[in-house]
């Protein structure tokens, strides 16, 4: 059992460990979302690399061991939308790039060896994952004994021992992201960065250019001087068609949504609830027992320092008495009562240790077999050390003699915390917890301040049925009225202006203004364009009826599809052409920039010191292509017209200041192949899912 805890404890920073080290480390947190058709033959397939399939069941049996790791670790009881999106798209991305990997090992005959994985888990140079894994929180080094104590335990257990299944999973992890590496290595050795390369990055960053420039802003020119055609349009579109490739189809709708808030007699009524707990509350002897009982939030009533409390409190319990109750009082979406229960100065940190007894035969038991060991320990036939390795159950603390190393508050069960902080320097205690019984020595305490212990009674701020019933009908009302064609007029009727969410991908959690979408987002993807939603969706305190106004695939998308989004550029681009041909006029006749933007009404922007590396003009932004001209042309020439970012460009150079001779190519290689390396990762991941044909049914499932 200790074996599992440990790994139970410890498996969330493992699994960090292998998706961090793994070859495709990146996508821990990028979406692959393609949203292709569903087969509807096999319900158990939620997408697939190529030939291997991605098992609903399977999918979901990861999904819910990740999220309860995310539960412990984070101490949460429940996860929001956002963060279930999250877990499920690190999971999705966990089972894409292992089937890419395995597909291209496999190809490619690499393995990892029984000798390299033997010294990958205990050898004298363990992988990063198990250094992650075995390393004590509170001290921050790596814990061989533990290390080598559980792999020797393994080694004793049954093929079928749940324990041993989990060790055989973690080091599955660790071989296969020895595997991404290998092919990783593989494909970077590839790379190759040669003096020229080196030459030209240095002096990109180095080489300084002064000039001076003609502006012709493009906001010179209103928009209502300009009449955009088709052929504007296409022509763009057919110059910067790739930027238009739609990785995952996305979707967009208009919706409107009837607020079903909380009411000033909801508020009214909630704050009354609290007034009539207010005489029980002051009252109250056992305020644990009374927070259980009559609060939303069951939360543990703990020692707090200044500034730990809600800042409604805070300064009020530190200056107040024990029994002190203070509210009702308003407070992230709840109202609440606070008592103070004690007050008091204590030590700021804590060095303890402790003997753990597993209450497996009972916690009676397990309390006498404490009570033994102190009265063994005060009579000095054994110390502390001795018996922590025979008697404990917490096997991590128990290899180094119990020690539990320095922590402050808020790092142990309240009742731990509670005998450590409020007793003396060498201390024997027994306390219990969900844990067990604990003989614990206080070693050491430091520092000195001020903490209260405050009890909380909170009820949320939630909109009565009524609240409720009045917003849904009106929805409900609404939707009966509409077709396909009134949408706009019927919203407008109703008061509502209808909101819009473009760029929908088919595993989105929200949408603007709503936080819990999914039952919206399903829908969306089950619909055809134009479509009304079939039903009335609750979102929170929001009742929401939608229409669903565009399709974009994946792949290039069409102009039609992109008009809207590139109508800007467009418009710069056609009066780019108007403000060069008004510069071109002038051009000729003009022995100077000055001249010209006297001849063109235009501003003189000198620019000094910049590199072609670093292309943004002060005041400006990246100007790209205006700069890699500058350093492309002759000292004290007037240039033609450029067309930038911020409006067109006339310029002349004045001076090039060259750098130093390079002396050391090789850290200017080392750094272009370091930044290769990083985006050739990325890259092939790309390369290899398109190849790999990757197909995400998400949408429709999930």
């Amino acid at each position: 059992m200790a074996i599992m805890g440990y790994l139970r404890e410890r498996m969330g920073k493992i699994v960090a460990g292998v998706i961090g080290l793994s070859l495709f480390a990146f996508i821990a947190t990028e979406a692959v979302k393609s949203g292709g058709s569903f087969f509807k033959g096999d319900n158990n397939e939620l997408g697939s690399v190529g030939d291997e399939k991605i098992p609903l069941d399977e999918f979901n049996r990861a999904f819910e061991q990740s999220a309860a790791q995310f539960k412990q670790q984070s101490a949460q009881g429940t996860l929001s939308p956002q963060i279930t999106s999250y877990i499920q798209d690190n999971t999705w991305n966990n089972f894409v790039s292992k089937a890419i990997v395995r597909k291209e090992v496999d190809k490619l005959g690499l393995i990892v060896s029984p000798d390299e994985t033997q010294a990958m888990m205990s050898g004298t140079n363990p992988s990063q994952q198990v250094i992650q894994a075995f390393t004590d929180p509170q001290t921050g080094k790596f814990d061989r004994n533990n290390l080598l104590n559980i792999i020797n335990n393994i080694k004793t257990l049954k093929d079928d021992n749940p324990q041993k299944i989990k060790w055989d999973e973690f080091v599955t992890q660790v071989i296969e992201a020895k595997l991404g590496e290998k092919y990783i290595a593989m494909v970077s050795t590839g790379l190759y960065v040669n003096s020229l390369d080196a030459k030209d990055s240095y002096e990109a960053k180095n080489k300084l250019a002064d000039f001076k420039a003609a502006l012709l802003d493009y906001a010179s020119v209103a928009d209502s001087k300009v009449t955009l055609t088709d052929a504007d349009y296409k022509s763009y579109y057919d110059e910067h068609k790739a930027e238009f490739k739609n990785q995952q189809e996305i979707r967009g709708i208009s919706y409107v949504s009837f607020n079903a808030a909380p009411s000033k007699e909801d508020s009214a009524a909630i704050k009354q609830q609290l007034e009539k707990l207010l005489p029980d509350f002051k009252a109250s002897t056992n305020d644990s027992l009374f927070v259980q009982i009559n609060s939303e939030t069951k939360a543990a009533i703990i020692y707090r320092y200044k500034s730990q409390l809600d800042p409604k409190i805070d300064t009020v319990m530190f200056k107040a008495s024990p029994g002190f109750v203070y509210g009702p009082y308003l407070s992230n979406g709840s109202y609440k009562l606070a008592k103070l229960i004690d007050s008091r100065v204590g030590p700021d940190s804590v060095k303890a240790r402790h003997i753990l007894i597993a209450p497996a035969q009972g916690m009676a038991k397990a309390l006498v077999t404490a009570d033994s060991l102190k009265k063994i320990i005060e009579s000095g036939k054994k110390s502390f050390a001795d018996l922590a390795p025979i008697y404990s159950y917490d096997k991590g603390s128990a290899a180094k003699g119990g020690e539990l190393g320095t922590f402050g508050r808020g790092a142990m069960m309240p009742a731990f915390e509670d005998a450590v902080f409020n007793g003396k320097k060498g201390d024997l205690k027994i306390v219990t917890t969900s844990y067990g019984a604990h003989l614990i020595e206080i070693e050491d305490q430091k520092g000195s301040s001020k903490v209260v212990k405050v009890a909380v009674v909170d009820k949320p701020l939630a909109a009565s049925s009524k609240t409720q019933s009045a917003a849904y009908s009106k929805a409900q009302a609404f939707l009966i009225a509409l077709t396909k064609d009134n949408f706009d007029e019927e919203a407008k009727k109703a008061g509502l202006k209808p909101k819009t969410a473009d760029n929908v991908s088919g595993t989105a959690a929200a949408l603007p203004g709503v936080d819990d979408a999914r039952d919206i987002v399903r829908w969306i993807f089950k619909a055809d364009k134009g479509d009304i939603s079939d039903q009335v969706f609750t979102a929170g305190n929001q009742y929401i009826v939608a229409r669903l106004t565009e399709i974009k695939p994946k792949g290039i998308l069409s102009l039609d599809l992109v008009k809207k989004q590139i109508e800007p550029a467009v418009m710069n681009e056609v009066k780019g052409k108007l403000l060069t041909e008004k510069f071109a006029a002038v051009i000729p006749g003009s022995s100077s920039i000055e001249q010209i933007a006297q001849k063109t009404g235009a501003k003189v922007v000198p620019v000094q010191n910049i590199v072609f590396a670093n292309p943004v003009i002060p005041g400006s932004s990246a100007e790209y292509k205006v700069v890699g001209t500058v350093f492309g042309s002759k000292i004290n020439k007037i240039s033609k017209p450029v067309a930038g970012q911020q409006g067109v460009y006339v310029f002349t150079v004045n001076s090039f200041i060259n750098p130093a001779p390079l002396t050391n190519a090789v850290r200017e290689k080392q750094q272009i192949a370091q930044a290769m390396l990083q985006r050739a990762e990325g890259q092939i991941f790309e390369a290899l899912k398109d190849k790999d044909n990757v197909k995400d049914y998400r949408a429709k499932l999930l």
